[in-house]
């Protein structure tokens, strides 16, 4: 296995992780059945791969995902950048509520937070959604709060607009954006990754196998495992009929360009994301699995180095606007 090095989040208030991540989500819910021990085993062993920087949230489960994840760094807790998240308001029956920016919600979340993870702070701690009805600058002001109480060291937001990007930014230094981000979504290159840019805020992709969809894993026939798995409704309509055939036949030009360079299409796809940091941007993807092979077989994309004729063929193959489908159903939830 490759030595995993390491990567910068932010300037101003600069988070250093591994270079690639774990997302966690997947071993408590959405996609298929849930595998408590599955998951406890790839925490480990990403671990003691190097993969250190490891994703949960509150809403994952409801709640179950942090009490894993929790259990799985007990006793490693300082080899650990651990990212966490709120916003995303659900009941323990799983209801949806919708999404909570309110200051008095953020100190509520962050302490519920902290006792199901059986740590006394967070490295990185994200709005999950962006509330529209909460001024950034109020939900921001409460999360430096906590950064002032020792409760968390970092902040970050997910699917933020530029607009709230930098009206958060001005109230405390953001160190990291979580946004979708691969071969089949890039929609951020055209505003939000020049804001992050400029203010010096990392990057942390989240999908960035655009699903599955890039592994080369679902097919029109079979798709994704159980009738647990989200990916099969409505909500992901890149799923769904023509949508699917039609981004299948993308992935099958992926494979090509991987067999060239003996790889997997995964890891060809995880290496064109992690080819989008340099040295004024930090990128670190954090693809999810409940299984130890394919945690293996996504740090193999660490090995995997693109040549610009490479990136061109890629790009080629998998021209931006090609994907078919919106990546949500309902995009109401996403800033813009």
């Amino acid at each position: 296995m490759t030595q995993i090095q390491h990567r910068t989040l932010g300037t101003a208030s600069s988070l250093t992780v591994s270079a690639l991540g774990l997302g966690c989500m997947g071993m408590s819910e959405f996609y298929g059945t849930p595998d408590e021990q599955g998951g406890t085993d790839t925490i480990h062993r990403a671990l003691d791969l190097g993969v250190t920087f490891l994703d949960t949230a509150d809403m994952y489960g409801p709640f179950t995902n942090e009490l894993l994840v929790g259990k799985a760094i007990a006793g490693r807790r300082d080899e650990v950048q651990l990212a966490t998240k709120f916003g995303n308001e659900r009941l323990p029956d799983g209801t949806m509520v919708g999404i909570n920016g309110s200051p008095d919600y953020v100190r509520k979340a962050c302490d519920d937070s902290l006792q199901r993870l059986g740590v006394d702070h967070i490295d990185l701690y994200y709005q999950h959604r962006v509330d529209k009805t909460v001024p950034i600058e109020e939900t921001v002001g409460a999360m430096k709060e906590l950064v002032e109480a020792g409760k968390v060291r970092h902040l970050g937001l997910s699917e933020a607009s530029a607009a709230t990007i930098r009206k958060a930014h001005a109230v405390h230094p953001i160190t990291a954006l979580q946004t979708e981000y691969s071969l089949f979504t890039r929609d951020l290159e055209d505003e939000i990754l020049p804001t992050i840019r400029e203010l010096g805020i990392g990057l942390v992709p989240y999908s960035p196998l655009g699903r599955g969809l890039l592994t080369g894993a679902i097919s029109a026939d079979r798709g994704a495992a159980g009738e647990a798995d989200r990916r099969r409704s409505e909500y992901f309509p890149r799923f769904q009929g023509e949508a699917l055939d039609a981004n299948l036949a993308l992935v099958e030009k992926v494979r090509e360009i991987a067999s060239v360079k003996g790889c997997t299409p995964g890891q060809l796809a995880l290496a064109w994301v992690l080819a989008q940091g340099d040295s004024e941007l930090g990128v670190v993807p954090i693809p999810g699995t409940k299984r130890v092979k394919y945690l293996e077989e996504n740090v193999g994309a660490l090995d995997v180095e693109l040549t610009s004729d490479d990136l061109a063929a890629l790009e080629q193959a998998v021209p931006r606007d090609a994907v078919v489908g919106d990546r949500y159903g309902n995009m109401a939830s996403i800033d813009a």
